[in-house]
């Protein structure tokens, strides 16, 4: 492929993914829904075609978005519920990835138990990315983004241990079941040890990282130094990532710089926007691979595969919830107090068992994405023996199909769902919550302002002291109106006309603001490098301003 004809691509990608995201925000359709439909579109029309490479995928597209997320998760909060976390990760991926083999086993002609348990572990860990912007969109409790956070994070290791366990049983490499279970924890052990010896070994780089350009190169590496380095001992390297990531993101904002989270947090943003953008458009992009070899099957023995595969992936995600909530009591650690008691914001109390509401959102939020066509891929096309892999062609088209069938339907009718159940966080308990955290923050300021007057250092001015103090005691004021305008508010955060009249007026100075330092620069009384100076100044007082006055 010409590099005239690779800049096309790319620049025609971007277009597509900024006004996928564009078409989005205006009919409350998931993005990534609608790029796998263009990627779809675009594969029927003339002309080239990307075809996936699951290295690729794995190597280079997967370490960088699972970091992102990870470092945007709650270590504590995805601690705090553990039991549930595990149980969709680990044991709903392999009770996935046997039903689906045992399904195949039965009713697919040509087909063998560790074929389908292959095809199982490829269709079996959700990618949360559509669920998640969706839920967020629409104010999703915290919990339930958690658990989705957490399942997204964690079931990639499990599903592709699982993946090349049952491949060697299928090609005849000398396969045993003890083998299988102790390759299974020698990986996620050593998956583990390698993220947790990466996120300690830039410790020693903390003076490096308060560089906001040197953090973002470090930030950008660190994925990819996590996977290389468990991958070369032939551990989980998506393990890695993700151990990297949470042990990273929870102890950074000890030792990183506000100029460094700034632009960091920016970096990553824009990375997970193009990626995100470029993995949904190469899902649709696969039509043509996955139904080219569907010939050779009767069209009975395709629709069987199709039913078992979706069916299962569909069926079993609910039933395994609800038969989990609904253990025995002895099973489960429950809150004291009142049944319905909502932990939802307090990570270090024991969850509570979830609700019908939160089973039914959790069983439709598990949207399929780019690791399971990625890990479908690495299926082999013959065995050790020389011969065909059993049913590959069949099992390509079975997890392209159970990708589609998710993501764009589940994904198209996840934010409905949530309406319709009236399943929501409660934004003013969470708006309480922040503004009194402001002010014990502003506390502490205040206490530190009065050690610093009792040790009277002469580098330190009494006039300062003060100034500081005032502004202070003003935030503070500031944050007791809110709480007083929010009081006993449930649900949605009541409006304040007069804050958000303040809000208006402050816009409205910075815009003046802006508008005098471009016409000093246009007439040529304010060099442009000056003018960036001050632009930034506007643009962190501009950052400020919330949207809403939460």
């Amino acid at each position: 492929m010409h590099a005239e004809t690779v800049l096309l691509l790319v620049l025609a990608a971007v277009a597509v993914i900024v006004a996928a995201r564009w078409l989005a925000a205006r009919t409350g359709l998931p993005s990534a829904a609608l790029l796998t439909v263009a990627g779809l579109v675009y594969a029927l029309l003339p002309g080239p075609n990307l075809s996936l490479d699951p290295e690729i995928v794995l190597a280079v597209l997967l370490p960088p978005l699972l970091y992102s997320a990870a470092l945007d998760s709650s270590l504590i909060a995805i601690r705090a519920n553990t039991r549930t976390v595990v149980g969709l990760s680990v044991l709903l991926v392999v009770v996935t990835a046997l039903v689906v083999g045992a399904g195949f086993a039965l009713w697919v002609p040509g087909a063998t138990l560790a074929a389908g348990i292959a095809l199982g572990a490829a269709v079996a860990p959700p990618d949360p990315v559509a669920a998640l912007a969706v839920g967020r969109r629409v104010g999703l409790p915290p919990r339930l983004v958690t658990l989705i956070q957490g399942e997204g994070l964690l079931n990639d290791a499990t599903a592709l241990t699982l993946l090349s366990v049952a491949v060697s049983a299928a090609v005849g490499d000398g396969y045993s079941t003890g083998g299988a279970l102790g390759q299974f924890a020698l990986s996620a052990a050593g998956g583990v040890a390698a993220g947790l010896a990466v996120a300690h070994g830039i410790r020693p780089l903390r003076r490096l990282r308060r560089d906001p350009l040197s953090s973002n190169a470090v930030s950008l590496a660190t994925p990819f130094v996590a996977y290389l380095l468990a991958e070369s001992v032939h551990v989980s390297g998506v393990l890695a990532v993700v151990v990297a990531g949470l042990v990273i993101g929870h102890n950074a904002p000890y030792w990183t710089s506000g100029a460094t989270r700034l632009q960091t947090d920016a970096v990553w943003r824009l990375v997970d926007f193009l990626l995100e953008g470029v993995v949904f458009l190469l899902i649709g992009q696969q039509l043509p691979a996955v139904i080219g070899g569907l010939g050779a099957y009767p069209p009975g023995t395709v629709v069987v595969a199709a039913v078992v595969t979706v069916g299962s992936v569909l069926l079993v995600r609910p039933l395994w919830l609800w038969l989990t909530e609904h253990a025995p009591q002895a099973l489960h650690v429950r809150l004291s107090g009142a049944p319905g008691a909502d932990d939802d914001d307090d990570p270090s109390t024991p969850p509570r068992q979830l609700s019908g509401r939160e089973i039914t959102v959790l069983s439709w939020a598990g949207t399929r994405g780019v690791i399971t066509l990625a890990a479908v891929f690495t299926i082999p096309a013959v065995t050790d023996a020389g011969d065909p892999f059993p049913a590959r062609d069949l099992l390509l088209f079975c997890a392209f199909l159970t990708v589609l069938v998710t993501l764009v339907g589940q994904g198209a009718t996840f934010a409905p769902l949530v309406r319709r159940l009236g399943l929501r966080a409660d934004a003013a308990d969470a708006a309480r919550l922040r503004n009194q955290a402001r002010m014990a923050a502003v506390e502490a300021g205040l206490d530190r302002l009065d050690e610093l007057q009792a040790e009277q250092h002469d580098h330190v001015d009494d006039a300062a002291i003060e100034s500081v103090r005032a502004a202070l005691r003003t935030r503070l004021d500031r944050y007791r109106r809110r709480l007083e305008v929010l009081g006993d508010a449930e649900g949605a955060v009541p409006l304040s006309p007069q804050y958000e009249a303040a809000l208006r007026v402050r816009r409205a100075v910075i815009d003046a603001e802006r508008a005098e330092l471009l016409r000093w620069r246009d007439l040529g009384r304010l060099p442009d490098d000056g003018l960036r100076v001050l632009e930034r100044e506007l643009d962190h007082q501009e950052h400020l301003l919330p949207a809403r006055p939460l």
